[in-house]
């Protein structure tokens, strides 16, 4: 039986995740700060609490990562936790970079002083690529314009480091955008799908947003967490992009989910300048012809699916 380690495993990513791995057979090792006080919210919605093993981890202490694979001696590590959401890095600059960058050396310097072999996946982002006009390669430079971009840029040559320098199966995908009923209420969609749903059941709030004409790609998270597992078969370490290569504006996202829930959008959504970032990427774009053809993935949920899946809450 295979032993996956998932750092992060009570986010959104890292439930899903354990969900598949546990499909697969293997024994999973999730972390978190204090496993007797768990925030397991989303592990109960799957039905996993008994099902995996909860160990308490500090991921900035190398000690305490480094007793962590002595323990379980994982045959695959998955790194997901950290600072996750774009606005907050911005109040936050500080922890963001510590919370990314900062473990994301520790457990690749534990991975190598283990001597044991593992296999490692790192949790990149689109948003480390910035305004871009056309579609994202793997080989598109970065140009961060965030906190949080600028702490995942870091890590991403990080992981490259490792992998070049001392030989470890060390990989990053760069996902982009991708949801569930599992996201939380801070991220935008997540607050999009949870105010109309109380508008349709008779709320008369006002869905107060920032900037509608961003554009993003959105998939389906239960599916990207299956390219995160097959990037670790693969025979060689490679970074890859992980989207649907579809682009739609935030305004459509808001359209399409009154639309699906028969409101209108113009009675309930008003512009808040409060909520407009220092900097925006108003642009994002992927190719994810490579993963395709390296990891035989694609995605089949684009937003309108997203968005229905969410508000089914479709598990």
């Amino acid at each position: 039986m295979p032993v996956a380690l998932i750092f992060g495993v009570t986010g959104q990513d890292g439930s899903l995740l354990a969900r598949h791995l546990l499909g697969k057979g293997y024994q999973v090792i999730g972390t978190c700060r204090d496993a007797a006080n768990a925030k397991d919210g989303n592990l109960r919605r799957l039905g996993l609490v008994e099902r995996l093993t909860l160990a308490s981890v500090a991921t900035h202490d190398f000690r305490s990562v480094i007793q962590l694979l002595m323990q379980f001696k994982p045959d695959e590590v998955y790194h997901l936790s950290g600072q996750s959401s774009v606005a907050l890095s911005f109040e936050q600059p500080v922890e963001t970079m510590e919370s990314i960058l900062h473990t994301t050396i520790t457990v690749l310097e534990a991975i190598r002083m283990l001597g044991h072999p593992v296999r490692y996946y790192s949790a990149g982002s689109s948003e480390c690529f910035g305004n871009i006009s056309e579609p994202a390669t793997e080989l598109s430079p970065f140009s961060p314009r965030s906190p949080y971009a600028v702490a995942k840029s870091a890590a991403f040559w990080q992981v490259a480091n490792y992998r070049e320098a001392y030989n470890i199966y060390a990989c990053t995908g760069i996902l982009f955008n991708h949801e569930s009923p599992l996201r939380p209420g801070r991220f935008v969609t997540q607050k999009i799908i949870s105010a109309v749903k109380r508008i349709r059941d008779g709320s008369t709030e006002k869905l107060n947003l920032g900037n509608v004409d961003v554009q993003r790609d959105w998939g389906w998270s239960a599916e990207y967490v299956d390219a995160m597992w097959r990037m670790l078969q693969l025979p060689h370490p490679q970074d890859l992009i992980i989207a649907t290569g579809k682009t739609y504006r935030l305004f459509d996202f808001i359209t399409e989910t009154f639309s699906a829930c028969k409101l209108n959008w113009e009675d309930h959504v008003v512009t808040n300048p409060a909520l407009l970032r220092p900097t925006e990427i108003m642009v994002s774009r992927a190719d994810p012809s490579k993963a395709a053809a390296v990891l035989g993935w694609r995605a089949t949920r684009t937003m309108p699916d997203v968005i229905r899946g969410m508000l089914d809450e479709d598990l």
